[in-house]
């Protein structure tokens, strides 16, 4: 039941285990891949990073806390 859900990270870890811990670490640290020094780096490395804005779910683009008022 358990190990079911996670079957799907196993499996992308046991195809390519440098990329899935490297993106595992980035977003632990919350690191821009589009800012210096990370951007750099990818771009020696020759990687190339879509471009994803995933505060674009909501509508804001602020991210944190946000008030709000309960009638």
């Amino acid at each position: 039941m358990f190990l079911d859900e996670l079957t799907p990270f196993l499996q992308e870890l046991a195809r390519q285990p440098v990329a899935f811990v490297g993106g595992f670490v980035s977003g632990v640290l919350r690191l821009d891949l589009n800012e210096d020094p990370v951007k750099s780096w990818l771009n020696n490395q020759d990687v190339t990073v879509d471009d994803e804005d995933d505060s674009s779910n909501n509508g804001s683009s602020n991210s944190g806390p946000q008030k709000i008022s309960i009638d």
